[in-house]
């Protein structure tokens, strides 16, 4: 079955959604396919405020950073595996995500990608507690 891509992201921005909220965060998903981050989310007593970039794939694939890595913004990226069919989560600082970039070139241009090797480790796999307090205790 194949699903398009932009089903895939919906699925894979309201499954983070869930997920926050079950860690207590209020959620916000902002406009779809603007530039920015895809969650806004703050804290029952609203003392906290959190950004979150979302990832979705329809399998375990490389994600595409784009031609510059001061594109990749946010206090948090969650990069979500088999979206659709068997959902797996990464949850990795933007920092994180640009330390472990790839840099391509092909005919002058440069891109940038997070392949699966890199993100797939376990301390970002299903590491949902990171988000429970923005980051504080990470």
């Amino acid at each position: 079955m194949v699903i398009d891509p932009q089903i895939t992201g919906n699925v894979g921005l309201y499954y983070c959604c869930y997920k926050l909220s079950l860690l207590g965060w209020n959620v916000m998903p902002t406009a779809r396919n603007a530039r920015g981050v895809d969650i806004m989310a703050y804290s029952a007593d609203a003392s906290r405020t959190i950004s979150v970039e979302v990832k979705a794939l329809s399998k375990r694939s490389a994600v595409p950073l784009g031609s510059n890595l001061n594109k990749v913004m946010g206090d948090f990226w969650v990069i979500i595996n088999k979206a659709v069919t068997s959902p797996s989560a990464y949850v990795l600082l933007p920092s994180e995500a640009k330390s472990l970039a790839a840099r391509n070139e092909k005919d002058g241009r440069v891109s940038f990608w997070l392949d699966p090797p890199r993100y797939d480790q376990p301390q970002f796999k299903e590491a949902w507690e990171r988000l429970r307090h923005g980051g504080l205790d990470t």
